[in-house]
């Protein structure tokens, strides 16, 4: 068998990474074959895997990671999927047209009409297929607005889900392999994403106060029972690997792959390294490339995106380092979005970076850049801030910003995971990432804007705050601005003036969650090239594809909905079921 696939197979590389062909397949030991291989054991990647696993198709996953999740792991796990059984059973008033409005007015142009439709119409069904298939259960994330609400088919009362809580006992010994969380859930507490909104709060408010009774009793009820409980990025990550077990379909952990085979013009196999050695794993029908974006590689980051531009202020997982992406291509593979990503404001802490949510919308904050102006709407959705930054930044740099509070907005309110007025650890003001001072004046003197300017912005965001209207930026038109802000702050929950010192500033940086450009796929999820023909055996799915979002951001989870969409699509049209 490898005598022939040395014959009728592409040089390939060995142990040089994605694009250096040095080697025939004749050189390679055989390390198994089936039906299906699965580049990644992310959201997209485990997805695809039990979908195949379940159509019969015999299917292994290889993960470069010595952990499973990847970065879907590692996040909140919001899911966007429009119409899914979740939030119909809660009553959202969802319906197809309303959906295929929304995608298409918040997408436009830069994504086919076709690859929309795909993800719309397959999206629910992929969420029963997985409750079907896996202990996995979903929750309706109540109140998390899609991002642009106000467009035609927006929802104000959002369509996101998140796994509900799940029993890592499960996965017996394979659960000492799931990849950790981005941040560690407060000890003794089950907390779903939906609740950080409320933990901000949970000094000034009522309900904020219940939620975190809340959380703590569903801990207490966990240990009680013998449980390790797991809800965000975690659950999804090992309820997806339980129903991989179940399935008898194995994840071979520290499994980079190195290149893709190809026999007679198709994709034939994935080439990979295990245990320090080269060996071929073939694949009958396809390989399915979902193994993350090139966040973690600052070549391809320097090449594709604008500057300034690194790996230190992304929070994907390490071993995203493009090599799927960097295979298709080296096969004719098109590539489209590798300029952009699913960007953040973010602040450069030590040890890893810390992606803004609440922080800079809660009232009492407010962005400035090196000017000592305010340039953005603070509470707007995450990406877009980050757009601005860039878009700006050449003429009027935004790179970095400083995030400005006072202390009653300490005094109040959650900051990552310090609680209200207790001091930020030393090392944020070491390094830079944070400042402090008694005075505006001695705040820009700290962190080198005029203070002259800053002094101005704050008396003007102040009079703004105590009018409730952002005739600047609108800071609170939108409903998806109020949804990490204070309910309490009347007349608008956006809006509070900064009156008292100390004050803080805090470094912001573009931060993402990973990069959104990749492979050009086609609504069945096959990989092509530039002149629209399909690579034969090749499917991406996840952040090695370039987004059905395009440019822009739907709702919360529309990352990891059309990963887990189209790794579902890939694997129902290889099983020729779709």
């Amino acid at each position: 068998m490898l005598g022939t696939a040395g014959a009728t197979g592409l040089a390939l590389a060995v142990g040089a990474g994605p694009g250096t062909r040095t080697a025939t397949a004749a050189d390679l030991p055989l390390l198994g074959t089936y039906d299906v291989v699965v580049i990644g054991s992310g959201a997209a990647g485990m997805t695809a895997a039990l979908t195949a696993a379940k159509q019969g198709l015999s299917t292994v996953v290889v993960e470069k990671a010595p952990t499973f999740g990847g970065s879907a792991a590692r996040s909140g796990a919001g899911i966007w999927i429009p119409n899914n059984p979740v939030i119909l059973a809660a009553g959202v008033p969802d319906t197809p047209a309303k959906a295929a409005a929304y995608l298409a007015a918040v997408v436009g142009p830069d994504v086919p009409v076709a690859r929309q439709n795909a993800f719309l119409a397959h999206g629910p069904a992929m969420i029963s297929f997985v409750m079907a298939n896996s202990p996995l259960r979903f929750r309706w994330m109540e109140g998390y607005s899609d991002y642009y609400p106000e467009l035609p088919g927006g929802l104000p009362g959002g369509r996101s889900i998140e796994p509900d809580q799940f029993d890592g006992n499960l996965l017996g010994a394979e659960l000492a392999h799931l990849n950790p969380p981005y941040m560690q859930v407060p000890s003794g507490m089950v907390v779903f994403s939906a609740d950080y909104k409320w933990l901000a709060l949970a000094a000034v408010s009522v309900k904020g106060a219940a939620v975190a009774a809340e959380c703590l009793a569903r801990g207490t009820k966990a240990a009680v029972l013998g449980q390790t409980p797991l809800t965000m990025g975690q659950s999804l990550a090992a309820g997806l690997r339980k129903g991989l077990l179940d399935a008898g379909v194995p994840v071979r952990l520290g499994t980079p792959l190195t290149d893709l085979f190809v026999e007679s013009g198709a994709v034939t196999g994935a080439v990979v390294t295990k245990d320090g050695a080269p060996g071929l794993v073939r694949a009958r029908r396809a390989v399915v490339v979902g193994s993350g974006g090139f966040e973690h590689n600052g070549a391809m980051r320097a090449q594709y995106q604008r500057q300034p531009i690194g790996t230190e202020w992304t929070v994907g997982a390490k071993e995203n380092t493009g090599d799927g992406i960097r295979a298709g291509r080296q096969l004719g593979a098109a590539l489209a979005l590798m300029d952009d990503a699913w960007w953040g404001p973010a602040i450069p802490l030590p040890g890893q970076p810390y992606f803004c949510l609440a922080e800079r919308t809660l009232p009492g904050g407010l962005l400035v850049n090196a000017a000592g102006s305010r340039f953005v709407n603070e509470a707007g959705p995450y990406s877009d801030v980050v757009h601005t930054m860039y878009d700006r930044n050449p003429t009027d740099p935004d790179i970095p910003a400083w995030l400005i509070v006072d202390q009653n907005y300490r005094d109040r309110y959650l900051f990552k995971d310090v609680a209200p007025t207790l001091t930020f650890p030393d090392d944020w003001y070491g390094s830079g990432a944070a400042h402090k001072a008694w005075t505006l004046d001695a705040l820009a003197a700290s962190v080198g804007v005029p203070a002259a300017a800053l002094r101005a912005t704050v008396d003007r965001f102040n009079s703004l705050a105590l009018k409730g209207a952002d005739s600047d930026f609108h800071r609170g038109d939108s409903a998806y601005d109020h949804y990490y802000t204070d309910p309490s702050v009347l007349p608008n929950s956006c809006l509070a003036p900064l009156w008292l010192p100390p004050y803080y500033a805090f470094r912001i940086v573009p931060g993402d969650l990973g990069t959104k450009g990749g492979l050009v796929t086609d609504a069945r999820a096959r990989v092509l090239r530039p002149d629209g023909s399909v690579i034969p055996g090749l499917y991406a799915a996840g952040n090695a594809s370039a987004a059905v979002m395009g440019h822009s951001y739907a709702g919360a989870g529309s990352t990891i909905g059309p990963a887990m969409t189209f790794g579902y699509i890939a694997a129902l049209d290889i099983a020729g079921a779709l």
